[in-house]
Order: C-alpha cells, then sequence, then structure tokens
C-alpha cells in the first residue's frame, strides 16, 4: 500500500507497562508493519518523556508533548466551555498544530485515535481518509458510574461528566469510519447508546504478550516467606484499584487470616496513593510500589485476585495472571469480557464474602488450584494472542468489509 498512518494517543505507546500502554504499544507495533506512523502523543513526567527516542526505532516521525496542565485549570476550562473535563484535560495547541502539519506535509492515509480525549486533535479529514477510533473503553460510562455511587461535588462533577463525555464520543462515532472497543459487551453498550450499528462499532479485543509473561520464561524471582501469598497487580493511583485493594485487604483478607493467619496479600504496581499506602500498615498487606519485573510476584503467587467492583473492557491485569498460569479469582465486573469459563479457567466471586471463600478452598486444595492454572494458560494461548486480536487491523483501515469484523 502506500500512504502512511496517523496515530495520536493520550499516553506514550511505549513501553508496555501499564494497562492503556499495553494496548496502545501493540497497536502502534501493528500499524508499523503495513505502513510508515506518525505518533502524537502525551508524556506524564520525565520518565516517559526519556522513552521517546527508543519508541522513535518504531515511528517515522514522533511529537511526544509533556502533559501538564492542571486539573484545575482543566476543570474550569471545561466548565467554561462546556466540554469534557477529560477532553479539557488533555488539550494541547502543540498537538493540535503538529497534526495540522503532519496532515498538510504527510501522505496520511488513514488515522487512528486512541482514547476518546485524543479525537478533538483529529480535524475534518478528505473522503478516502479513514478514521478508526479505538474508544478502547466506554468511558463516559464509568464517569456516570461513579456519579450515581457519590454524592456531593464530586457527584455533581461525575455526572456532568458522564453526559457531556456520552454526547462527545457520541459525535466522535457519528464521524468516524470505525468505532472499536475492547470487548464486545462494551461495544455492544455504546451501540444502544449511539444507535449506529455492528458496521460502525466493533470489539477490537486486547491480547496478552505470551512469550514474555510465560511461566517457563527467565525472570527474577521473588523470595517467598511462610504462609499462602495474594496478589494484586495495577497501577496504583487508580481509582477502580484503590478501591479494590481497600475492599480486599480490610474486607476479605481478615476473613482469609481466620484460616491462614499468615496469609499475606502483596499489592503490586506503581505510584501506590496514600490511601494504598496506608493499607501497608495493616497485618499481612505489602505494597511493593512499582517493581522492576511483575512476572516474579505474579509466579509466587498462590491466588491473584482481581475484586474490581467497577472495570471497563477487558483487564490486563487478569489476561497477564491467567497467563502465567496462575489460579485467579475475579469480580464479575474484572471478568466480565474475557471469553473464558468460571469454575474451568478462573473463579468469579461477586463480593468480599464470596472472594474469601474460594480462595480459602483453593489454598485448600493446591493440585486443583495447579489445573486451574494451567487450564487458564491453555485458555490464553488458544484465545489471546496479539497477532490474533489485531490480525484484522489493516483490512479495517485498508481493505475489504469492516462490516461487523472482529478480531478473533
Amino acid at each position: 500500500m502506500s500512504g502512511d498512518i496517523l496515530f495520536l494517543c493520550h499516553r506514550i505507546p511505549f513501553p508496555p507497562d501499564r494497562g492503556d500502554k499495553i494496548r496502545s504499544y501493540h497497536l502502534l507495533k501493528r500499524l508499523a508493519e503495513v505502513a510508515p506512523v506518525h505518533v502524537g502523543c502525551f508524556a506524564d513526567d520525565d520518565r516517559d518523556m526519556g522513552f521517546a527516542g527508543e519508541m522513535a526505532q518504531s515511528t517515522t516521525s514522533q511529537c511526544v508533548l509533556m502533559r501538564n496542565r492542571s486539573k484545575v485549570v482543566a476543570g474550569l476550562t471545561g466548565l467554561a466551555r462546556r466540554q469534557s473535563l477529560l477532553i479539557s484535560l488533555f488539550d494541547h495547541p502543540g498537538l493540535h498544530r503538529w497534526v495540522a502539519q503532519t496532515l498538510a506535509e504527510r501522505p496520511i492515509r488513514a488515522v487512528v485515535a486512541y482514547s476518546a480525549q485524543m479525537a478533538h486533535f483529529v480535524p475534518m479529514l478528505p473522503a478516502d481518509v479513514p478514521f478508526l477510533m479505538d474508544f478502547v473503553d466506554f468511558d463516559s460510562a464509568k464517569y456516570a458510574s461513579y456519579g450515581a455511587q457519590g454524592g456531593g461535588p464530586m457527584g455533581w462533577i461525575n455526572r456532568r461528566e458522564g453526559r457531556v463525555l456520552l454526547d462527545f464520543e457520541r459525535r466522535t462515532a457519528a464521524r468516524a469510519d470505525i468505532s472499536s472497543f475492547v470487548s464486545e459487551a462494551e461495544a455492544a453498550l455504546f451501540r444502544k447508546a449511539c444507535g449506529l450499528g455492528t458496521d460502525r462499532v466493533i470489539a477490537i479485543e486486547n491480547g496478552v504478550a505470551l512469550d514474555y509473561f510465560d511461566p517457563a520464561a527467565c525472570f527474577p524471582s521473588v523470595e517467598r516467606a511462610a504462609g499462602p501469598l495474594l496478589v494484586f497487580t495495577g497501577q496504583m493511583d487508580y481509582r477502580p484499584n484503590i478501591e479494590a485493594v481497600e475492599s480486599f485487604a480490610r474486607q476479605t483478607l481478615p476473613a482469609i487470616r481466620t484460616v491462614h493467619a499468615d496469609a499475606r496479600f502483596a499489592i503490586v504496581g506503581r505510584n501506590p496513593a496514600k490511601a494504598v499506602e496506608a493499607l501497608g500498615g495493616l497485618p499481612g498487606v505489602i505494597v511493593t510500589g512499582g517493581v522492576p519485573d511483575v512476572r516474579g510476584w505474579l509466579a509466587a503467587a498462590d491466588v491473584v485476585v482481581a475484586p474490581l467492583r467497577i472495570a471497563r473492557g477487558i483487564q490486563n491485569k487478569v489476561l497477564e495472571a491467567m497467563a502465567m498460569g496462575r489460579p485467579v479469582v475475579a469480580s464479575p465486573q474484572a471478568a466480565e469480557g474475557i471469553d473464558a469459563t468460571d469454575e474451568a479457567h478462573f473463579l468469579i466471586a461477586a463480593n468480599p464474602a464470596e472472594e474469601a471463600a474460594k480462595v480459602v478452598a483453593l489454598l485448600a486444595d493446591p493440585a486443583r488450584a495447579q489445573r486451574l492454572g494451567l487450564a487458564a494458560r491453555a485458555r490464553m494461548e488458544e484465545r489471546y494472542r496479539w497477532s490474533s486480536t489485531l490480525a484484522h487491523l489493516p483490512d479495517l483501515l485498508f481493505g475489504q468489509a469492516a462490516a461487523g469484523v472482529q478480531a478473533a
């Protein structure tokens, strides 16, 4: 094919070391296989900016800007403009200029925007330049859920964000050729909300790096102490993860420790919020902060838990734990969208009491736990290779029928 691809994403898609970067990293790799790619994105901090040079090996040109707009300024601007606060937070005149220049000077044949907040950088395009909007998750539904649960000023802000962002998502989908979501469940919810059909709103599922998340791979081990080890992994300044570990540490773990007094719960992930750090003072709770390689903690876990109460799309943390051959106990919200079977590939627990009971049952039956882990790994190999989930991406942009296409 002739022509280039413009790829816009809200965080630098390198390295694949957190949930939203994992998907964008693999999208970039797949796009670069079929055409030169020009990447416009943001860095959250100096660490992110340091990865720009390495990412340049996969890009034809790139613009990496530090995202330094304060939440207060973004909030006031968004309110004044009747704009989504998420969109306002990610606004930047420099990226608007770079996009305009790239479209004017480069032979751009397709545009891919990753996450809703990047859609406002995409101007009106020529009819022969397809626009793929990868929403990933139905973000406005998440804010609406927060708003329904909370009162006071934050409840009002979240309810407003849910409404305003939904209007923006609908307008974006109306002008995109294809809108994609991380699971069919998310795609179906959005089709119902926006009125578009399966020819315009589809699922492009996440995968898992099976060669990397492999129990047979070489990685640093984590020293085991006596007693069962339960592990949660994730970015620990992200509200759903914070709420998940608070619930598990304060409600589920004490029930488990009535049976296994030496059970420990390791919270493994970067940037733990103050509320997460405080959990480290509870009996049996370990807060690691960022670790060089999460695989050692997963491999050491007797059980990996994913007790999220609010979750969108497919949880990478669950895919990774299953790929590592570990038995997983997940909430229905964390399990939703994953093509696996309760009791066969993982266990689903709806509340802290069920979580405790199912973890205790697995600890009492190591043979069953091992069978569950082996079945989990086999399911990931069968169903969630990135080469399979992104196989149809070039056809969606440049090829035959996109109608109803879902990555298998």
